[in-house]
């Protein structure tokens, strides 16, 4: 206890702690605040004030960040926590957003009394019963085989989607309406601003949530399976309870973001149940980093990123993805903050900045590596795709001839000199790197 404290009159010990316990949990915790801050103003970037309308591209594309946050977060709890790789975990969040769609459709009807903001609790509460029943069956396996039955299952619901229209409304989907007239707030929703802040207040919710799991007994199991299920067995755990559980509330977390889904675009189609949205989870949670709680959620900024702003400017957009999650797993396995991770020593004894110098150098023949693949990409695109499509190819203004062998010449060298280029300083800051952390070891910095 501090001198200051005890000087305090009639102010005891404990009195005094509580006193100044607010102050360590803000500056541990600013992130978090930053990050919420961030997010409710990020629209007011992109408001027309002449017209007094917000973007209604980027509403859509921040709120589609929101919602595979929660998806990438919930996909997280198998993978990166318990060291279960799922291939359907899709599923799980389409079926959540179809037990949605059918409950707004019920509330629009007049049968049921459920106010629009409590209603992503509707696909949780689906998430978490097809958790449980999927579940049962494939968390009996782990590792190759678990991975496999997840596939099947994933494949199974995707034919059924197909099949049954009763439930899934066939190749067109169950259309609903999110203008319900029942809010607690007395919101419409039928604006996309209130559609976002609404997905806004449930990323919050389910990021605590999730993150506080990890700190529970079972997430703190889930580790230890994850790590070594034999030696978890040994001392009197159940691998394949812990296994269970984790697939249930996984469950439970992606249904609310396909209730967000449901909410947000007043359509559920078989494409929620499919495999490339399992993908797309995969695909986040490993580039960001499934090692870290956060890694998911910079994985899903990139790749939405990726998918709702590249996807208008290039054809080619799955193509880059895939050679950014190839370069990840070859050179970055830990993900995004993997990479940010490494630094921590460095940064510890003070010398980070003698690193900026050297990403300099590999920054800039890396620029013209990058851009002589992504010319050469487009140039093939607009030979085949593009053409049929009646585009032009051009940079500027400037129109560029696909059928000319100048711009292939010119994209080749680029990539071709800013590979050699890009190698030879590669290795000049691999020396440097190895220069600090031998000297960060050397003064007992921990990696």
């Amino acid at each position: 206890m501090s001198a200051d404290a005890d000087s305090l009159p009639g102010v005891n010990a404990s009195a005094a702690d509580r006193m100044v316990a607010p102050r360590p949990f803000l500056r541990e915790h600013w992130p978090w605040f930053a990050a919420i801050l961030i997010a409710i103003v990020m629209p007011w970037f992109f408001f027309n004030w002449s017209t007094g309308r917000h973007s209604g591209f980027v509403l859509t594309m921040l709120s589609e960040i929101g919602l595979m946050t929660i998806f990438a977060l919930s996909f997280n709890m198998q993978m990166g926590h318990t060291g279960l790789l799922s291939f359907g975990h899709a599923i799980l969040f389409g079926l959540g957003g179809y037990c949605t769609a059918h409950a707004l459709n019920a509330v629009k009807d007049g049968g049921v009394w459920l106010p629009t903001e409590l209603v992503p609790l509707v696909g949780g509460l689906g998430g978490l019963f097809f958790g449980i029943l999927f579940g049962y069956l494939a968390t009996k396996q782990r590792a190759t085989a678990f991975a496999m039955i997840t596939m099947g299952m994933g494949e199974l619901v995707a034919a059924a989607a197909l099949m049954f229209m009763g439930f899934f409304g066939g190749e067109g989907g169950v259309s609903t309406n999110r203008v319900t007239g029942v809010s607690l707030l007395g919101a419409s929703y039928s604006s996309s601003w209130q559609v976002y802040y609404l997905i806004v207040v449930w990323v919050v919710i389910c990021v605590v949530l999730m993150r506080l799991q990890t700190m529970t007994p079972l997430g703190r199991m889930a580790n230890a399976c994850r790590d070594n299920f034999e030696r978890a067995q040994f001392v009197g755990y159940d691998p394949r309870m812990v296994r269970f559980y984790q697939f249930v509330l996984s469950g439970f977390f992606a249904g609310i973001a396909g209730a967000l889904y449901a909410i947000l675009y007043e359509i559920v189609t078989f494409d929620t149940v499919a495999a490339p949205k399992s993908a797309t989870a995969l695909l986040a949670t490993y580039i960001g980093g499934a090692g870290g709680f956060f890694g998911p959620i910079l994985g899903t900024i990139l790749v939405v990123l990726l998918q709702s702003g590249v996807s208008l400017l290039s054809n080619a957009w799955l193509l880059y993805v895939g050679v950014l999650f190839i370069i990840m797993v070859m050179f970055a396995p830990g993900g995004i903050v993997g990479l940010i991770a490494a630094h921590a020593p460095i940064a510890r004894i003070g010398r980070l900045r003698e690193l900026i110098v050297p990403y300099i150098r590999v920054l800039i023949p890396g620029l013209f590596a990058v851009l002589g693949f992504v010319a050469l990409v487009e140039l093939a695109s607009f030979t085949t795709i593009g053409a049929g499509q009646g585009k032009k190819l051009a940079i500027a203004d400037m129109a560029i001839d696909t059928a000319s062998a100048t711009p292939w010449i010119v994209a080749a060298a680029a990539l071709v000199l800013g590979g050699f280029w890009l190698r030879h300083e590669a290795r000049a800051f691999r020396r440097r790197w190895d220069v600090l952390i031998d000297e960060a070891k050397r003064q007992g910095v921990a990696a």
